[in-house]
Order: C-alpha cells, then structure tokens, then sequence
C-alpha cells in the first residue's frame, strides 16, 4: 500500500516564513560573492565607457575575462570526475595555464586590433578582475568540498 511518505524530524531551525533557509541564503550570498568580479566587471562598463576608455578593449578584456571563469567552472566539474588525483593535478594545470594563455592571448589581440589603447584597456580591465577574484578568494577561503553520498 502506497502513501505519503513519513515525514521526518528535522533537526534545523525552521526558516523564514517564505519558504528560504537561513543555510540557503548564506549559500546564495557567497555564490554571489565568489562572482563579484565579475559582476564589477560588467557594472563598471558604463562609467568606463563615458570616462573615455576605449570599447574594444574593454569588451575583449571583459568578453576574456568572463569566458575564462565560464571556463574554470566547466573544467572543475569535468576534473572532479577524474578518479585519480595524479590526473586532476594534471589537468588542473593544464586547465589554469590556459585560462592565462586566454588572458594574455585577450591583450594581445585587442592591442593588435585597436590599438595600444585598447591593449592597455583590456590589461586593466583583466588585471582589476584578477584583483578582486583574488581578494575574495584570500577572504573567503577555499571552496567547502561537496560530501560524498
């Protein structure tokens, strides 16, 4: 005979009346954090944009740097499927130099394209971004490693 299922005790503190978790929305709040680089990045486009700066590069300095962190989310779900650690750290170096491969393949292009201005934009532009990913790193600390079931 089938029924509803047992509801269990829970051990937690109940939630806001909304339906959200104080664990979910702590959850959220880092996520958003992990991302302020790139949510600096498309934000401060329209002030750079008026202040003069050059679109070209500021658009393949943002388009890279965006495209790399697309990137390293992609790579670290597939490397954590890699069984052997010998192979992850492999491909975890393999995956961080081409993402600076990327980076420094970003300045160039927009130099050679646009000019020295808009290299010079997209290196500012890759440079602010690196800051802040690394500042929120160094604060926040490393990911928290997901429990195996």
């Amino acid at each position: 005979m089938s029924g509803p299922p047992p509801i269990a005790a829970s051990s937690t503190p109940q939630g806001p009346p909304d339906g959200g978790s104080p664990a979910g929305a702590e959850r959220r709040s880092i996520v958003l954090v992990r991302y302020l680089d790139v949510a600096l990045v498309l934000l401060a486009a329209i002030p750079a944009l008026a202040l003069g700066a050059p679109a070209l590069g500021y658009a393949i300095g943002a388009g890279a740097w965006v495209a790399q962190r697309i990137i390293a989310h992609a790579d670290r779900r597939w490397i954590s499927n890699s069984a052997e650690p010998r192979t992850q750290l492999g491909l975890n170096l393999f995956e961080a130099f081409g993402r600076i491969w990327l980076l420094a393949a970003a300045i160039v292009v927009a130099g050679v394209v646009g000019g020295r201005a808009d290299g010079l934009t997209a290196a500012l532009v890759i440079f602010a971004a690196y800051s802040v990913a690394f500042a929120v790193k160094v604060i926040t600390g490393p990911p928290q490693r997901r429990r195996a079931r």
